[in-house]
């Protein structure tokens, strides 16, 4: 295939998908601010002891939080066609910050509920607070400073759209960004919840009066499994995508229809902010105890299961 001219192309979203996107945000923004508002008041105001799980929820709902309220300043940026500038760049990076340490998150809640159901022996000594706090302050040191360096190194011109790649020159960085902010968690994730399946199911066998318990339990790890990769892989997919036919030069009919795909999958994406507090939370054991409208009387069984599956019956 001949070379095209990459200056030939302006590629650009299309010019309804600022008022799709708003039809979107505004449901998304209400319904995540006041679900992720309502688990940070419960998880900081209403519990007593802090746990791993408490802290990696208030990690996670500070992060959508963040991220919900950019979504007005992109929604606006791309009705009036801002140009790339200092502002853009501030707003680009908390946007992709908060969605990596969203993801990162979810990765390593994945990660802490393997542990403490593979090996609760070692979960006992590699788990706790205190080292919940740690590792969330450093993915977000990590994530921080990662983004700060891919913006100080993405070649953009000035003319360029704010949340637009125009250009159709391959980026190398944004591809190490895929692959690292999400291919690497998803395959962790992935493998994460299916060992945590496959020994709940082992456990259900042995252990028949906890069938309900262990039951709710694999579903609870199953939808978190499913939203994450329903939300995130579309969008990265077409990220992919979109990198792969920048480098083999593809014609600019063909990246702009990959470029519609990427912004329709980022507004899926963004609507993690509400599903991660309905996956999380509410199917929160100690949510439910906290919360009077949710609330339910602490049985006998509920008390054993929570010695017996940790991290599950969060």
């Amino acid at each position: 295939m001949p070379k095209m001219n990459l200056s030939s192309c302006n590629i650009t979203a299309y010019e309804s998908f600022p008022l799709v996107q708003l039809c979107f945000y505004i449901p998304v923004l209400l319904l995540g601010i006041l679900l992720n508002v309502l688990a940070l008041w419960v998880f900081c105001c209403k519990l007593g002891k802090w746990t791993e799980t408490r802290v990696y929820m208030v990690n996670l709902a500070v992060a959508d939080c963040f991220l919900l309220f950019t979504l007005p300043f992109k929604t606006f940026s791309q009705f009036h066609q801002l140009k790339v500038g200092s502002w853009c760049l501030v707003l680009e990076g908390g946007y992709f910050i908060n969605r990596l340490m969203s993801i990162g998150i979810i990765t390593v809640v994945a990660a802490d509920r393997y542990l403490a159901i593979k090996y609760p022996l070692k979960a006992k000594v590699l788990r706790s607070p205190l080292k919940a706090a740690f590792a969330s302050g450093l993915l977000w040191i990590v994530i921080i400073c990662v983004m700060s360096l891919i913006k100080k190194l993405e070649d953009r011109e000035q003319d360029e759209l704010c949340f637009e790649k125009s250009s159709v020159k391959p980026s190398v960085i944004t591809l190490c960004a895929i692959i690292i902010g999400f291919f690497i968690p998803l395959i962790i994730l992935s493998y994460c919840s299916i060992q945590v399946i496959a020994e709940l199911m082992r456990k259900k066998n042995e252990k028949c009066h906890e069938e309900k318990l262990i039951r709710k339990a694999v579903y609870i790890v199953s939808a978190n499994m499913a939203v994450f990769i329903i939300c995130f892989l579309p969008l990265y997919l077409g990220h992919l995508l979109r990198f792969i036919m920048d480098s083999i030069s593809s014609n600019c009919s063909a990246i702009q229809s990959v470029n519609n795909f990427v912004h329709l999958a980022s507004v899926l994406a963004n609507t993690n902010c509400c599903l991660d507090a309905i996956c999380y939370y509410f199917v929160n054991k100690e949510f439910k105890e906290a919360s009077p409208k949710l609330a339910k009387s602490k049985s006998e069984t509920s008390e054993e299961a929570e010695v017996q599956l940790p991290c599950i019956t969060y």
